[in-house]
């Protein structure tokens, strides 16, 4: 995008402090001329709002300011921005460097920045486009704007995928110089002094789950002075990033899953350690993911530990265009030869819609499937119409039924610590229009949401159709089979509609689900999803959960083929690490970690207060105890009640996505009720 040229305005071109001065960028924004939009942003050192200027959109950055040094370091940020001129860094349009409020405003970059594009979008560049963004997009890429800034005599010194940001037409722009200073000022301090001053701008508890610790070079860790070598470094462990869409040292996609994987693998501490002692680095992108080796040569020297054998970017820049020059041929070749056009090479081409056109066929997102309408056609071919005549347990008797539970029922939802949500759940009151049948289920996804939203709509259409040929017990245990299948078998057909759009993902859910026929409840669990029975005060646990941890677990895993392994103080199953041995999807660690659930039965009677179904995001800060204890001390309405429940596990610090369902089993007062 061309930069936005402002003219010289009558008021002040310079700071409150006399230090940064501009001919051509106003640095005396009066307030009342910039209006907030909304919040874009938030991070330890600042918050990035979407603003107007001068009838324009632009980003406001307002950076955090309390002491001293916070003041010195936006003003020398200031000046290193005032006298930056190039087409692939974020361009400065302003500042309001007085007193009280402190703003920098941008152009706005309509993509956000590569990090979010990553890992929370889940975005999957082709080769073509990571060569595009590395050296080619926009006039002038990454590599070449720290090629500039090098050359300038500036190191940026937090070079990562949040901080390269992205506009209409994907082009890359490298912005945030808040850890910016110029090389001879670096090699003017102390090592002491240097070890005093600044702070990482990231970590594992930072919303942006890419924070600084992630990218910085050995020799940052050890305090030592840094230089042009420690930015080569990081832009090394971002180009691997950015072909394998892995965030560093976890084998997850997504920020929220790599989160957890950062906290139960490394603490701050030990992650330094083993970056500057042991050499340890991401797993680098390979021939498996179609990397050339050349480019992965390339990344290997970037993240040398060795400073010296570091490339400069001079040699970078060189290189990419080598690589690319000699993939575009070897594409030719192909075309040449077997006359088809590879759909990447239209970028090659330099025709005007080329970019649009392999972004339209590589940035679909995993998540653009409706999954809830995928399990109603994928099924419908095996749920048949039900007669009158073939109900089954659905008939509308209630001859055998000693006793009829009284229901009141609600749920909440919450993605609590973690930026997605991916669990869901079903309330079906007379399931199948049968009066006194009611099912209800919790469903907990992990590695992404779409095994959760496809098993919500699959179990009450699937119950249903079983009705008639199966016991409520024998519905449910075949159910949870059969969804797991149809969604594994469904998965993999998006995958081979997708071949050559970069997804290969493996996500799966564990499930609670709860039928109650009359008098008689059937609990269905695989995983560690849970459910009670509080039953004349006292918590009944009716599911066990489904975990490495268990021992019976362990060896039926292993018996089967898995491998189950001690990793950070629990057991874990596979190469995927997950704590379950249970589930619906997880096609890569099938058949060991199973769907087959375990079926408990259980008669009601007046002694039977409540139901609580919830993920494990509850049970992990809650004992049943407690949850018990806290619904005897809450208003008897149970949307309500589910809440307090989730609020209070997110209090105690849950940090997982939370689902509550709770059913009243008989008339509660009315004393006690919220209309």
């Amino acid at each position: 995008m061309a930069p936005s040229v402002i003219q010289k305005q009558d008021s002040s071109n310079t700071c409150v402090r006399g230090c940064c001065s501009s001919d051509y960028l106003p640095l005396a924004i009066p307030k009342s001329d910039i209006q907030i939009v909304s919040e874009i942003a938030r991070g330890a050192e600042s918050v990035v709002y979407e603003a107007r200027f001068q009838g324009k959109t632009v980003a406001a950055k307002k950076p955090r300011l309390s002491t001293t040094n916070d003041m010195d370091r936006f003003h020398t940020e200031l000046q290193v921005l005032s006298n930056l001129k190039h087409p692939n860094i974020a361009t400065l349009i302003g500042a309001r460097a007085h007193p009280p409020d402190y703003y920098f405003l941008y152009d706005f970059y309509e993509h956000g920045n590569l990090g979010n594009a990553l890992h929370v979008s889940e975005w999957r560049p082709t080769l073509h486009q990571v060569l595009s963004i590395a050296t080619q997009l926009g006039g002038g890429p990454a590599a070449k704007a720290l090629q500039y800034l090098h050359k300038e005599g500036i190191v940026h010194r937090d070079v990562k995928p949040a901080n390269i940001l992205l506009d209409s037409k994907w082009d890359a722009y490298l912005a945030d110089f808040g850890l910016a200073a110029k090389v001879a000022d670096l090699s003017k301090h102390s090592i002491e002094n240097w070890k005093s001053s600044g702070k990482p701008t990231g970590g594992f508890h930072k919303k942006n789950m890419v924070g600084t610790l992630l990218y910085m070079a050995p020799e940052v860790l050890r305090k030592d002075v840094q230089s042009e070598k420690s930015d080569v470094y990081g832009y090394g462990i971002t180009l691997n990033e950015l072909i394998t869409g892995v965030v560093p040292y976890t084998d997850r996609k997504t920020a929220a899953q790599a989160h957890t994987v950062l906290e139960m693998n490394y603490s701050e501490q030990q992650l330094s350690a083993a970056v500057t002692s042991q050499g340890l680095r991401p797993v680098l992108a390979g021939p498996e993911s179609g990397t050339p080796s050349a480019l992965s040569s390339l990344i290997e020297i970037c993240w040398h530990g060795d400073l010296a054998k570091r490339p400069s970017f001079d040699y970078i820049v060189e290189s990419l265009d080598m690589i690319t020059a000699k993939l575009f041929s070897e594409k030719k070749s192909v075309e040449k030869s077997t006359g088809e056009v590879d759909v990447a090479t239209t970028l090659s081409n330099g025709e005007s819609n080329g970019l649009e056109s392999v972004l339209n066929y590589t940035q679909q997102k995993r998540t653009d499937v409706d999954w809830a309408s995928r399990a109603v056609e994928g099924l419908s071919s095996s749920v048949p119409e039900q007669s009158s005549s073939s109900l089954g347990w659905l008939n509308q008797t209630t001859d055998n039924a000693s006793y009829l539970p009284v229901l009141s029922v609600g749920s909440f939802s919450t993605k609590g610590a973690r930026q997605t949500m991916e669990d869901t759940n079903f309330l079906k009151f007379q399931l199948g229009g049968a009066l006194n049948v009611h099912a209800f289920g919790v469903f907990d996804g992990h590695r992404g949401p779409e095994a959760a939203e496809f098993a919500a709509i699959a179990m009450p259409q699937l119950l249903v159709s079983k009705a008639s040929t199966f016991s409520p017990q024998d519905a449910l245990s075949s159910a949870f089979i059969e969804i797991d299948v149809a969604f594994r078998r469904e998965l993999d057909g998006q995958r081979q509609r997708r071949k050559g759009g970069g997804f290969d993902w493996h996500p799966g859910c564990t499930a609670a689900t709860a039928l109650l026929v009359k008098d008689t409840l059937y609990v269905a669990n695989a995983g560690d999803c849970r459910t009670i029975l509080c039953r004349n005060g006292k918590a009944i646990p009716l599911s066990m959960d489904h975990t490495a941890s268990c021992s019976s677990e362990r060896e039926r895993v292993i018996k089967a083929g898995g491998s189950v392994s001690w990793r950070v103080n629990t057991w874990r199953v596979g190469s995927a690490a997950i704590e379950v041995t249970r589930s619906i999807g997880d096609d890569d660690l099938k058949p060991y970690v199973t769907a087959e659930p375990e079926v408990a039965v259980c008669k009601l009677s007046g002694d039977d207060e409540f139901l609580v179904l919830a993920s494990d995001g509850l049970w992990e800060t809650m004992p049943n105890d407690d949850v018990v204890a806290i619904i005897k001390d809450t208003v008897k309405e149970p949307s309500m009640v589910s809440k307090r429940l989730a609020t209070e596990a997110v209090e105690r610090g849950s940090r997982d996505n939370i689902t509550v369902i709770v059913v009243f089993l008989k008339p509660v007062s009315t004393v006690e009720r919220v209309y």
